[in-house]
């Protein structure tokens, strides 16, 4: 969902750095060949997540729901050259698809593909991240988020897409009787009340919620 007026959004998409040949070929492909293409990040938000990545320059990177892959090769951009990103997916059918496209990026010695249930793969890694890019299952962000935010450093971000549900999250009746919701309008609430943290809701496509550890 946007919120903003389609020719505004094209004319912010006109006004923002393209999209490589790599990336731009995964947008179309997951748009012909995928089911629910709109879970792809997209050029805007894919650009966003980019130039946080630079401005951060992680050496440890973590994304939570792969999907096709393109936020992930977004996020690599930043990556110090010693740096490894992590990505995590439960599905599995996608694999092969996602790893053609990481094999065909420069960063594809730093991109590490993990197929299954996040909550028992994150302990396993032993990383502290700078970087958290989180897009999976919205009943487990706030868990995600417990899990990580204690390990992560000072200056250490996480970044969570979403987050206003197709508007949603402002609706009483939604919050009510749609699980979803209701988690998503609790990890909202958790974040902004985080004594550890500084945070900014962005209302770029679906909304990313931003949180920099003190």
């Amino acid at each position: 969902m946007e919120f903003i007026d389609e020719k505004l959004s094209k004319y912010a998409e006109k006004h923002t750095t393209p999209e490589n040949e790599l990336i731009r070929s995964l947008n179309r492909d997951t748009h012909a060949n995928v089911l629910a293409p709109r879970m792809l990040s997209g050029h805007l938000q894919g650009r966003l997540l980019s130039l946080f990545s630079k401005m951060i320059q992680p050496k440890s990177i973590l994304e939570i729901g792969t999907y096709t892959g393109y936020a992930a090769l977004c996020l690599a951009e930043g990556l110090t050259k010693d740096g490894i990103l992590h990505t995590i997916d439960i599905n599995e059918e996608l694999e092969t698809r996602i790893q053609k496209y990481f094999n065909q990026s420069k960063y594809k010695n730093q991109i590490k593909l993990h197929i299954g249930n996040a909550l028992e793969i994150i302990p396993t890694i032993n990383h502290k991240f700078d970087l958290v890019f989180i897009d999976a299952d919205k009943e487990n962000y706030s868990k995600y988020y417990d899990l990580l935010i204690d390990q992560m450093p000072s200056g250490g971000i996480i970044m969570a897409d979403n987050v206003l549900w197709s508007g949603k999250v402002i609706d009483q009746e939604a919050i009510d009787t749609d699980n979803d919701t209701r988690e998503l309008d609790h990890f909202n609430a958790k974040v902004q009340s985080d004594p550890r943290v500084e945070n900014i809701l962005i209302p770029v496509r679906d909304g990313i919620m931003v949180a920099r550890k003190y």
